[in-house]
């Protein structure tokens, strides 16, 4: 049941125009489908929802704190300083 609602979840952050919304959603499917994956054993997914959840996470972190920035606005920086 846990892998059912990761994978849904995973599907419905897709569609959320809010990254912080959608980062906290992916966090949450990640922990779920990393739970299932340990479970089963296989060491690939174990490996891809770690990283999934770990680069939401640091993604939500720098939203937070007001780093996160778009590419656009990075070259535009670099650009105009």
């Amino acid at each position: 049941m846990i892998a059912v609602i990761g994978a849904v979840l995973l599907a419905y952050g897709v569609f959320l125009e809010s990254e912080r919304n959608q980062d906290s959603v992916f966090i949450v499917a990640a922990i779920c489908l990393l739970t299932y994956a340990l479970w089963i054993g296989n060491k690939i997914f174990t490996v891809a929802m770690a990283g999934l959840a770990l680069g939401s996470l640091v993604e939500l972190i720098e939203i937070l704190l007001g780093k996160h920035k778009h590419n656009k606005q990075k070259i535009d920086e670099y650009k105009h300083p």
